[in-house]
């Protein structure tokens, strides 16, 4: 789920190599932490917070394979 996360971002961002994804893992939920530059914040969270809501749809429709839920947190460096 990390990579799918990291591709998305870095398909929107400018400076695709501030983009940073970790993943803290659980048993039954896992969180995601994506930073990126504070000049491409805006283009990931997109207007009115579309964009992230986006990415978090794609995720958790991706996650019925895996059966495990997770958490998108969205900050800049």
């Amino acid at each position: 789920m990390k990579t799918l996360v990291e591709t998305i971002v870095k398909s929107i961002v400018d400076n695709e190599k501030s983009v940073q994804v970790s993943e803290i893992g659980g048993d039954s939920t896992s969180i995601i932490e994506v930073f990126v530059d504070k000049e491409d914040l805006g283009k990931v969270i997109g207007k009115n917070g579309k964009t992230a809501q986006s990415i978090r749809n794609i995720v958790y429709a991706s996650s019925f394979k895996t059966k495990k839920r997770y958490t998108i947190n969205i900050d800049a460096k």
